[in-house]
């Protein structure tokens, strides 16, 4: 019998090898997710619209007498001011056009100083009863006659002496002047239609941009509502983000609202004002442009990874519960800005929602969660990071 025991003792022991093996497998650990904590606060309503460079004012250089261009007074690209001279036109046709008029005036002066003797004389006469008063009339009308003569002897001069300052062709503006596209010896003629350069005024420097009627109308109603807070027009930040993705480094300002639609696109144009220095933007530019056009007091935005698309394409979010379940939580989202979505409703204050880890659990499964700070996905409108599609305050 004991011979009988030890030789099933192996067998025994072979036995309960797996029992030991099932009692060392642990219990599956709660996988770790990453979870933002919901909190309302004021952020700015940015939108993000297309716009082009436009200088803030153009001048194109004509000619104001005709005549041979006989030399080219500045450097093409370069900056000019106002008065400075561009073109010369060969002055010596105006110079003897002044000396005639001065000739001109001087002998109708003399003419006039010769009536307003006859007239004196002949009033002393007519005084005296020696000479009708015919005479006397004849002599007024005469010195009448020779002073409004000087006078237009006068305006003549003026005209020739405009002329020849005229031959000098100056900028109208300062800014920078285009390429020439007249060159020595060319005919120019008064007032023709082809221009001989082109000044454009590039600091400050205007951003022309639209935006749709409906959003528009969506803004006012808000601001109306009280669901916006509206800023002051002094207060309203606008910024430029380049065809390169960076944002511009100034600041510029609103100045105006177009007072119509577009009938083919339904767009209103708005106009910003920017510094440009550095002539870092130039006219034609495709341009972004970050418009501030109120405040959510209490807006509540989560990471654009934490929005989930279900079968019928609306909008959810993962959000843990205080026991560490994980439900799924149905959305309405607004705008996007700066990586986050504006969440309009279906979110309230301390709720926890899931914004990494959605491959290691399904809804229903107990999770623990791992606080990530909203920063992490935020930017700020100010800052010089470029937003990923609208920018934050």
């Amino acid at each position: 019998m004991a011979l009988m025991l030890l030789a099933m003792a192996p067998l025994l022991a072979g036995c309960e090898e797996p029992t030991a093996a099932t009692a060392a497998v642990q219990p599956a650990s709660e996988p770790e997710v990453s979870v933002v904590t919901v909190r309302p606060q004021a952020r700015s309503i940015i939108r993000e619209l297309p716009g082009r460079i436009a200088p803030t004012r153009v001048s194109e250089v004509r000619p104001r007498v005709s005549g041979i261009v006989v030399e080219r007074l500045f450097h093409q690209g370069s900056e000019v001011k106002a008065g400075e001279p561009l073109y010369r036109i060969d002055p010596r046709p105006f110079e003897v056009e002044l000396q005639s008029t001065e000739a001109a005036l001087a002998r109708a002066r003399a003419t006039f100083d010769q009536a307003a003797s006859h007239a004196r004389r002949i009033a002393t006469l007519t005084s005296q009863r020696a000479a009708p008063e015919a005479e006397n009339e004849k002599a007024v009308s005469a010195e009448r006659q020779a002073a409004a003569d000087v006078e237009g002897r006068k305006a003549d001069v003026a005209r020739a002496k405009l002329n020849l300052d005229y031959a000098t062709i100056r900028a109208p503006i300062d800014g920078v002047v285009g390429a020439a596209l007249v060159s020595e010896g060319a005919l120019v003629v008064q007032n023709e239609s082809a221009s001989l350069a082109t000044i454009q005024q590039l600091d400050p420097i205007y951003a022309d941009f639209t935006q749709s009627v409906t959003e528009l109308n969506q803004l006012r109603r808000a601001l109306e509502s009280g669901d916006l807070d509206r800023i002051a027009p002094d207060a309203m930040k606008v910024r430029l983000v380049l065809d390169d993705g960076s944002v511009y480094s100034h600041v510029g300002k609103l100045l105006f609202s177009e007072a119509k639609v577009d009938a083919q696109t339904g767009q209103v144009t708005l106009r910003g004002e920017f510094p440009n220095p550095g002539r870092e933007l130039l006219p034609g530019m495709y341009v972004r442009v970050l418009i501030e056009q109120g405040i959510d007091s209490d807006a509540i935005a989560v990471p654009q990874q934490a929005i989930q698309r279900n079968g019928g394409g609306g909008s959810e979010v993962f959000v843990v519960k205080d026991d560490g379940l994980v439900a799924v939580q149905p959305v309405r989202t607004g705008s996007q800005q700066s990586g986050q979505w504006f969440v309009t409703e279906g979110l309230k204050a301390g709720d926890r929602v899931v914004v990494e880890g959605f491959q290691k659990f399904a809804a229903g499964d107990k999770v623990r969660p791992q606080l990530m700070t909203e920063g992490d996905a935020a930017a700020d409108f100010t800052s010089s990071a470029r937003p990923t599609a609208q920018a934050q305050r």
